[in-house]
């Protein structure tokens, strides 16, 4: 069974696939802080410092999706899914520009999943 923690849908690969023609190899960092609540950053990848404090949920179309340790203690039992919607969230990610912004829909693993994730 293949179980992933990060996915997403296809509106945000394509909004992903439009930033990386423009701003080249790119990172995810879900945003735990003060200014955003809780929302996934896109950020160039040479511009975003990750530390030891950082978790790497996965790869989405080549790009690392990661989250902060202590949010990863909150999300560890949670499937993640990167979508978008029409807007402008107020951040600094790379889509706030195009009209849409990135979100975070999520679902609650199954028993099996998780365990599967554990073994891993």
């Amino acid at each position: 069974m293949d179980v992933q923690r990060i996915i997403a849908t296809e509106a945000a690969l394509k909004l992903l696939g439009e930033l990386r023609e423009k701003h080249g190899e790119l990172l995810f960092h879900q945003s735990g802080g003060c200014c955003d609540g809780s929302a996934p950053m896109c950020f160039p990848r040479e511009e975003f410092m990750i530390d030891q404090n950082d978790v790497l949920l996965g790869f989405l179309h080549d790009t690392p999706f990661y989250m902060s340790a202590d949010q990863f203690e909150y999300w560890k039992h949670t499937q993640l899914k990167l979508d978008t919607t029409p807007g402008r969230g107020s951040s600094f990610s790379l889509e706030v520009p195009t009209g849409f912004r990135f979100i975070i829909r999520s679902r609650l693993f199954t028993e099996e999943e998780f365990a599967v994730l554990q073994e891993g």
